[in-house]
């Protein structure tokens, strides 16, 4: 896609004391892009900016003073804007969050472990110490790639740092723009969308559940993904055909009730190493601020 060209423009107009590096990671999806940019970084502090994210102008100086104020912090989120340019679905307000628009208020907020809320990796800043501290060699999520929309790397890596001791929070100083295209908010996206959520949930679901306690919260689940189907099923019925949200909500729900046998049945669960064999191509562009 002409990513390796254009960074190499820039390198040769890059103006000090800013250094641009390019990396090359052959594993497709963002969860091996992030991993290689922990490793190739030289600076405690790693902000990650998707491609479709427009930080403000103040934004790395904000996160550099939020770690000092904080330093038991091991990652922290950014206050996150949508824009969209198309039609927002009716009760499009129901599945916002699932887009990865952060707006918690003015003042800094820290996520409990106990409500197992943990934000988006868009605008996200880690330190690389509580990262390769606490982050395992293998995760079971690698993020969307061609032919998956299975997500939630992010999850996974924010909450074995979580896990470990380090503090996650939300820095309302760091905002940045998410743009959202128009072929986001169509019924096929959202539906494969929400079907790729709805799939990863086994894992997100039982990150630090005790193994003893698995199969309880496991039946537990099921029992109330089910209880969730029955009732959107009976409260929307025919209106699913023409309600994008609702039936958004439906897949989202049923692929989590089915989660943990396809994570299973396609390998998932087993020895990851065994499993992260694609040969699809993934980039990493750093941009690292020396004093």
């Amino acid at each position: 896609d002409n990513t390796q060209k254009v960074v190499r423009e820039y390198q040769k107009n890059c103006p000090q004391p800013m250094i641009l590096r390019y990396f090359f990671e052959e594993k497709q999806g963002a969860g091996f892009a992030r991993k290689k940019a922990v490793q190739s970084a030289n600076s405690p502090l790693i902000g990650f900016l998707d491609d479709d994210n427009i930080p403000a102008q103040n934004w790395v100086a904000a996160a550099y003073e939020f770690a000092q104020k904080y330093p038991k912090a091991g990652a922290y989120a950014s206050q996150i804007h949508g824009d969209f340019a198309g039609e927002l679905p009716t009760n499009f307000d129901r599945i916002k969050p699932f887009f990865a628009i952060t707006e918690r208020g003015e003042e800094p907020l820290l996520y409990q472990p106990a409500l197992k809320v943990i934000p988006p990796s868009a605008g996200l800043v880690v330190r690389r110490k509580a990262w390769l501290e606490s982050v395992p060699k293998y995760c079971i999520l690698s993020g969307r790639k061609p032919g998956s929309m299975l997500t939630a790397e992010d999850t996974e890596t924010i909450s074995y740092i979580q896990q470990a001791g380090w503090e996650i929070w939300y820095n309302p100083a760091m905002e940045l723009i998410h743009k959202i295209p128009k072929h986001r908010l169509e019924k096929d996206y959202l539906i494969s969308f929400f079907r790729g959520i709805g799939l990863s949930r086994y894992v997100t679901r039982m990150l630090g559940v005790k193994p003893w306690l698995k199969p309880l919260a496991f039946l537990a689940y099921t029992v109330n993904d089910t209880r969730k189907i029955v009732r959107h099923l009976l409260k929307y019925n025919l209106k699913l055909q023409t309600d994008v949200v609702a039936a958004s909500e439906l897949e989202l729900y049923i692929n989590s009730l089915i989660s943990p046998f396809y994570l299973w049945k396609n390998g998932y669960l087993a020895k990851v190493e065994q499993n992260q064999n694609s040969a699809q191509e993934s980039q990493v562009v750093s941009v690292e601020l020396l004093k």
